[in-house]
């Protein structure tokens, strides 16, 4: 009747995003300690504005200190990031933060900072998944609210059907 494509990245980035909401709206977000805490060296106010958000920040599962003046210190990352990009991660958080100056409500600023978690944590684009990840994945947004958009509004999936397919060959 026709096929489905699906973005991978967009896709897993809205189900990483809706895990972190509901951990957090159940109590708390499984942490993993870092072997080796990673030392993030960013701008001196922007590390500031990061340590400032050291509480909120820990309620999504991410365990910062500052490092010394222009770095922070990462110890502990949300279990659903796995193996995150820590470096990029705290950079976009620190963006982030100082963008928002604090003028949000807590709730929005913990959504915005999950959003950008949930980015980094997830299956890079290109990267080939094996049949059981991408039956994993099908089944969980089956089964995941709001998994048609990713954080970012774009859409997760696309719906051919044979008509569609048809009319792409000249064929209708």
């Amino acid at each position: 009747r026709g096929m489905v494509l699906v973005d991978q990245h967009a896709a897993h980035e809205r189900l990483v995003y809706e895990r972190l909401k509901a951990a957090r709206a159940a109590g708390g977000v499984a942490r993993q300690m870092l072997l080796i805490p990673e030392v993030v060296e960013i701008d001196q106010s922007a590390a500031a504005a990061l340590v400032a958000e050291a509480a909120a920040l820990m309620e999504l599962g991410l365990v910062v200190d500052a490092f010394g003046p222009g770095a922070i210190l990462v110890r502990e990352t949300p279990a659903a990031l796995g193996d995150a990009d820590v470096q990029g991660l705290i950079r976009d958080l620190a963006d982030e933060v100082q963008a928002a100056g604090g003028a949000e409500p807590l709730a929005e600023r913990l959504d915005a900072v999950a959003a950008t978690m949930a980015c980094h944590g997830s299956v890079r684009s290109g990267r080939r998944l094996t049949q059981a990840e991408m039956d994993a994945l099908l089944r969980e947004m089956e089964a995941t609210p709001n998994s048609g958009r990713c954080n970012h509004g774009r859409p997760t999936y696309i719906e051919l059907d044979l008509a569609d397919i048809e009319r792409l060959f000249h064929r209708r």
